[in-house]
C-alpha cells in the first residue's frame, strides 16, 4: 500500500495575505487598558458610607499585638516565676506586629494612655487575597 502525501504550497502573494490576516486577527484583541477597565467593571464598588457596613459590625474578631517572640525549652519555661524576665527578639523602639484573626494587618508602636497600654498603628500591611 502506498501512502499518499499532500503538500500545500502557497504563492508569495498568498503567504503575504495570510500574514496580514494573522496580524489583523491579533489587532482585534482588546488592549490591556480595555481589558483592565472591563475587569474593574465586574468588581463591586467599595462601600460609600459606614451604613453599608452595618451587616458586619457585630462580627467578632481577635486582635493581637505581638511585642516580640522568644523560644525556650519546656524545663526553663516551668522554672519561670514571678518577676522573671524573658528576653524577646525585638529591640526597644522597634515596631510591634498587629494581627487580626492571626493575619498580620499592621505594625505599630506601644503608647501609654491613663496607666493603660495602647497601640498606635504606623503602617498598614497589604497582603494578597487567596
Amino acid at each position: 500500500m502506498a501512502e499518499e502525501t499532500h503538500e500545500t504550497s502557497f504563492s508569495d502573494d498568498e503567504k503575504e495575505d495570510l500574514e496580514l490576516h494573522d496580524l489583523n486577527a491579533s489587532a482585534e484583541m482588546p488592549s490591556s487598558a480595555e481589558f483592565s477597565s472591563r475587569f474593574d467593571e465586574e468588581i463591586p464598588d467599595k462601600p460609600k458610607s459606614s451604613a453599608e457596613l452595618e451587616a458586619v459590625y457585630d462580627v467578632p474578631v481577635q486582635v493581637s499585638a505581638v511585642l516580640g517572640k522568644s523560644s525556650m525549652q519546656v524545663h526553663k519555661l516551668l522554672k519561670l516565676g514571678r518577676g522573671a524576665v524573658v528576653q524577646l527578639d525585638r529591640k526597644v523602639g522597634e515596631a510591634i506586629d498587629i494581627y487580626v484573626n492571626n493575619r498580620l494587618v499592621a505594625r505599630g508602636e506601644v503608647v501609654v494612655i491613663d496607666d493603660r497600654l495602647g497601640i498606635t498603628m504606623t503602617e498598614i500591611i497589604k497582603s494578597e487575597r487567596n
